[in-house]
């Protein structure tokens, strides 16, 4: 049996034999260090309604529908001795590395902080926020395509309760043969409104990365994390030489409501082609109906626990969702009859509506779901023309974390 599945047994036989009345597990004292045990138990369900394309065409049940594990993620975090934090993660599901580095808080100030290891770059309000208090099952199409995720590198913050300035520089993946290429990024964040329940938030970010042999395809899937179909697609870009990403976002907190929303513009550098450039944007609200709020540290904001663990919290939310990967033109065929001519790249574009509830119960779980419709539009070569796919998609999640 492999390591990662044993690691995983293991860590499931922990969680459920100890008393989880927290969201974490206190381990021991070791050498000054108070350790700590997290995970994270994420199953899903997909039901795909599709259009044109067979969204889940290399699927192994041969139905429209898909259930999967989607993560098993093991975490063991570190307090002291001093002013020095650790975090070790590794996703048992995917076979991969998730946060593991070291943070050095200077002068003991938590918004002001050295930073070493593998560690989710300073960029994009919903893919630093935490994954299990997401608002929806499949983060924003837009989040998946453009943002820089977890990378090795060193990192340097500053701040207070209402500003954050953070910047790093990074290189590849811890995971073997997983995201390559080396670059920088910097992120800052400023709340002029900033009180219990009372949250006005803005931010901007960029991050420069050279690309994986000089080779980069941007496609996107329709907010279905397992669909095994993209209905957006750049195709392989060869001769890239360095992508820089240009974030914008803004969130608003009161009382019960949450809004929230993010601009990405990328462009692409190439040797012997035009540059290309993408862009693409979402909007997002949510109800927490039991009348819970959010907290807010850091430049990103944090899901609290049910009022009443038993009752538990309900979430009620919209997302709309625009992403596109068009940078280019057709023009009239060589010859009478022929196929136009591309200029540039037409990767299509592709509007996501999502409509979704949450039920945090208790302490440790969540349920989850939602219901997606997308209208896509591509150029395709074969039908010499563009093709528009509308499929829909009902999701589920149940989850469980400690």
């Amino acid at each position: 049996m492999k390591l990662h599945r044993q690691l995983l047994t293991a860590a499931v036989a922990t969680a459920l034999f100890v008393p989880v009345a927290h969201a974490e597990i206190a381990v021991d004292v070791i050498a000054g260090s108070e350790i700590t045990f997290e995970g994270l138990m994420q199953a899903d369900g997909n039901w795909f309604d599709n259009d044109r394309a067979d969204l889940n065409g290399a699927g192994i049940n041969g139905k429209d529908s898909e259930f999967e594990l989607r993560r098993a993620e093991l975490v063991l975090k570190g307090k002291g001795p001093g002013n020095l934090e650790w975090v070790a993660g590794y996703d048992a599901k995917a076979d991969k590395f998730l946060d593991a580095n070291l943070k050095y808080k200077l002068g003991g100030d938590s918004n002001h902080f050295l930073q070493l290891g593998q560690f989710k770059q300073p960029n994009s309000l919903e893919e630093l926020s935490s994954t299990k208090n997401n608002d929806f099952i499949s983060k924003a199409t837009v989040t998946n395509t453009f943002a820089v995720a977890r990378r090795l590198g060193a990192g340097y913050g500053v701040g207070d309760s209402n500003w954050s300035i953070t910047g790093s520089a990074f290189g590849r993946e811890l995971t073997r043969n997983l995201a390559h290429g080396s670059g920088y990024g910097l992120r800052g964040t400023f709340a002029p409104i900033n009180d219990k329940g009372n949250v006005l938030h803005f931010g901007l970010s960029y991050v420069d990365y050279d690309t994986d042999a000089d080779t980069l395809r941007l496609r996107a899937r329709p907010n279905a994390d397992l669909a095994t179909v993209r209905l957006v697609d750049s195709g392989n870009l060869t001769d890239t030489d360095r992508v820089s990403t240009l974030g914008a976002e803004a969130m608003y907190v009161g009382g019960p409501f949450k809004a929230q929303g993010e601009y990405y513009s990328s462009k692409v550098k190439r040797y012997d082609h035009d540059n290309y450039s993408a862009s693409g944007y979402y909007l997002s609200g949510m109800w927490n109906v039991t009348g819970e709020t959010w907290g807010y540290k850091g430049g990103v904001p944090s899901t609290g626990l049910p009022s009443e663990p038993g009752r538990g919290m309900w979430q009620l939310g919209a997302r709309f969702d625009h992403i596109d990967l068009d940078d280019g033109r057709l023009r009239a065929p060589a010859v009478v009859g022929g196929a136009p001519i591309v200029d540039g790249v037409l990767g299509g574009k592709m509007d996501v509506w999502t409509v979704g509830a949450n039920w945090y119960w208790r302490s440790n779980f969540k349920f989850a779901l939602n219901y997606v419709m997308v209208d896509s539009k591509k150029y395709s070569t074969s039908a010499r023309s563009f093709v528009s796919d509308k499929p829909n998609i009902l999701e589920a999640r149940l989850q469980f974390f400690w």
